[in-house]
């Protein structure tokens, strides 16, 4: 490649993204993932396209869409909420799992009964598609306000999933027969828990080491955060574990451990994910010929239908069964079950693999992503009202920022009111912040100045507090207590959970 070749490529990149970026105002209006704008740019741009490109490489496409899949994982685990999930783990874990293995019997079996796809293959397409996309869910349903469980339970679902279906799906895509099911088992089983351990070990190491550890400039802690995560994935794959539940694990943990300059290192998170999506999907695009489709139309819809309106329901009711699960919240699930990234490119491991007729199975997946997306991507706010599971207004929760201050000690938290706090109003003398911790300078109208005790918090304000290093947690969960409960918010439940109380 010359320097005239990269100029032509840095220019026709930099022209996908900003087009790329312009249509995701056209999906957040039409309530469409924005998978769907992508790949069609990619389609736009290949063979039967405008652009005639001529791309056929599965095996490059793979490379490249595991790692797009590791930076998106990582993004969905630091943007995991703990206190939301932890309820719901065991619900989750099971819907990841024992549904899972529902699911790809119940499509599988009507894959070759419908389509005539012989068992091999008709397993290879019931594992791809039996994985949701965390990406294509929430995209769509974070429109809308939802129970924590239905949402906890989605969100880590769509982290879990992943690992069981690489495995099932190699397994199935690998030459000669297929490994007796125990042993099978065996190996997912271990594979997860070598994923499970390292994820969380690197997590904690990492989370541990950012929080005791000042970094010279604050532009370091996103990299920190992301190399952190992604070495979690490398180590777990390297071990032979479950990679992709590694990196989940790992970036949950630091999502959740308060680190210095959290708002930036989640914005560069989801531009790293955003990226990704973008750039993997194009790719997805570019290697799909459209004139290929129309043979697999037919099955693709059919072992779709088998999927959206058999498989996934027997699945969410199958593992939900213990749990009590009220059948409004079993239904959302259900009907939520939006595939997207991850089928498309678990999609190319039979083709890497010469599995015969890979190509029909990639384009029955895309087909069958691609239609299903479209029908259930923009009922599912509707289905939510149907069902009454929109939840009511909740007070904001504040933006705060924490700098640390290693030669003094301490932490320099920058917190801002937003709409709908309840801190507004409220006197800065009845924060009532833990000794050690003070109200520095407050922002107000692009005017700073020191506050008295007596100064009265506003909406759109931004406050400087220092807090030593042995309460900083206390003074956050205090200013959290506060921002959702008000001035008469419990200092024993000052967890930011809005209990309220005697001061």
């Amino acid at each position: 490649m010359t320097v005239h070749h990269l100029n032509q490529l840095l220019l026709a990149c930099s022209l996908v993204l900003l087009v790329a970026v312009a249509a995701v105002r056209i999906s957040s209006r039409s309530g469409l993932p924005s998978l769907l704008v992508y790949l069609g740019i990619g389609i736009v741009m290949g063979a039967d396209g405008l652009g005639h490109i001529h791309f056929s490489n599965a095996e490059m496409t793979q490379v490249i869409g595991y790692a797009a899949l590791v930076v998106i994982l990582a993004e969905g685990g630091l943007g995991t909420k703990w206190k939301e999930i932890r309820p719901v783990l065991p619900s989750a874990s099971v819907l990841a799992l024992l549904g899972v293995a529902v699911s790809v019997g119940v499509t599988a079996a009507g894959a070759h009964y419908l389509t005539g796809l012989e068992w091999r293959q008709a397993l290879i397409v019931g594992a791809v598609v039996s994985s949701t996309d965390a990406a294509a869910v929430f995209s769509v349903l974070r429109r809308i306000p939802l129970p924590a469980r239905v949402t906890g339970t989605l969100e880590a679902e769509s982290g879990f999933n992943d690992a069981p279906v690489v495995i099932l799906v190699v397994a199935f895509s690998t030459a000669g027969p297929v490994e007796h099911w125990y042993v099978l088992l065996g190996e997912i089983a271990l594979e997860l828990a070598i994923g499970a351990a390292i994820g969380l070990a690197v997590g904690w190491l990492g989370s541990w080491g950012l929080k005791h550890v000042a970094l010279p400039a604050s532009g370091l802690y996103p990299i920190a955060v992301m190399a952190i995560a992604v070495t979690a994935y490398a180590a777990g794959a390297l071990a032979h574990g479950s990679g992709f539940l590694a990196v989940y694990l790992a970036s949950m943990i630091l999502g959740n451990a308060k680190l210095p300059h959290w708002p930036a290192t989640r914005g560069f998170a989801e531009g790293l994910g955003w990226i990704a999506q973008i750039g993997m999907f194009v790719l997805l695009g570019l290697l799909v010929t459209p004139h290929e489709l129309v043979d697999d139309f037919v099955p693709a819809l059919l072992i779709g239908l088998v999927l959206t309106m058999v498989a996934r329901p027997l699945s969410v009711l199958v593992s939900l069964l213990p749990f009590r699960v009220p059948w409004p919240e079993q239904a959302l699930m259900s009907w939520a079950g939006l595939r997207g990234a991850v089928p498309i490119i678990l999609a190319t491991i039979p083709m890497v693999n010469g599995v015969d007729a890979s190509g029909r199975i990639f384009n029955i997946v895309f087909v069958l992503v691609v239609v299903y997306t479209l029908v259930q991507g923009p009922t599912l706010p509707w289905l939510a009202r149907k069902l009454r599971l929109g939840g009511g207004e909740e007070a904001a929760d504040l933006g705060i920022e924490s700098a640390p201050l290693e030669r003094l000690r301490g932490h320099l938290l920058s917190v801002a009111i937003p709409e709908g706090s309840r801190m507004h109003g409220v006197e800065v003398a009845e924060l009532r912040l833990p000794a050690g911790s003070a109200v520095t300078l407050v922002v107000r109208d692009g005017k700073s100045f020191v506050p008295l005790p007596t100064t009265v918090l506003r909406r759109g304000d931004e406050l400087l507090v220092v807090a030593t290093d042995p309460v900083r947690e206390a003074a956050e969960r205090r200013l959290r207590a506060v921002g959702r409960g008000g001035k008469l918010a419990s200092w024993l439940g000052a967890n930011g959970a809005g209990a309220s109380g005697p001061g």
